[in-house]
């Protein structure tokens, strides 16, 4: 289920996790060749992803 990004923090190994509007966490990782996300890299790129849309995995499990 596709849920908007209302915010970030790091998590206790300082990568970046979105928190989503249902209240659930997503990591979003820059961790090259596998996951490409320079824009997490930096405050304007994590401004700029507010409100973009990540698919839930949790709230998929309770469908």
């Amino acid at each position: 289920m596709k849920r908007a990004i209302v915010g970030f923090h790091k998590d206790e190994k300082e990568d970046w996790v979105a928190d989503l509007e249902c209240g659930h966490l997503q990591h979003v990782r820059h961790n090259p060749p596998w996951q490409i996300r320079e824009w997490v890299t930096t405050e304007v790129g994590r401004h700029n992803k507010l409100g973009y849309l990540l698919n839930c995995k949790e709230c998929d499990k309770k469908l």
